[in-house]
């Protein structure tokens, strides 16, 4: 696979809105845990090797441990590895990411509101929305591990 262009060469301007994003996302309401958690679960459905590899990682050096990342794409199937917040945050990432079958539905989002507030679940949503993008631009351009966009 040859690399395409880089974006912050080609469109700097949208780098830097994505960035923004990032930015935003670094404040928000929902922990660093949360956020890795929905980077890695949303770049796996994706099939982004490049976030997964980062994200993973940054995980594990915010204190994630290895069994949960290991056993994160078949969450569904586990008993006591992740709560019950996260599991309903899980189930949000895989609604949003794969929204073309049916987006959010009412079920998970009626479930969202007994862990978290609208303010949380707007951050939680725009987090899964951020990585979806960087998946995007990021498989698009081809960009490998181990490559910057800088």
């Amino acid at each position: 696979m040859q690399k395409r262009f880089n974006i912050k060469t080609v469109a700097p301007n949208a780098l830097k809105a994505m960035i923004g994003l990032e930015t935003y996302l670094a404040q928000c309401s929902i922990s660093k845990t949360t956020k890795e958690l929905i980077k890695i679960r949303a770049s796996q459905i994706n099939g982004c090797a490049f976030c997964v590899n980062i994200h993973t990682q940054d995980a594990v050096k915010n204190g994630e441990t290895n069994q949960r990342i290991f056993l994160l794409s078949v969450w569904k199937e586990t008993e006591n590895i992740f709560t019950d917040e996260e599991k309903v945050v899980l189930a949000i990432t895989e609604e949003i990411t794969l929204i073309h079958q049916n987006g959010l539905s009412d079920e998970t989002y009626a479930n969202a509101l007994q862990f978290f507030s609208e303010t949380q679940i707007a951050d939680i949503i725009t987090a899964i929305i951020t990585i979806n993008l960087w998946n995007r631009v990021i498989l698009s351009t081809h960009l490998m591990i181990g490559e910057t966009l800088a």
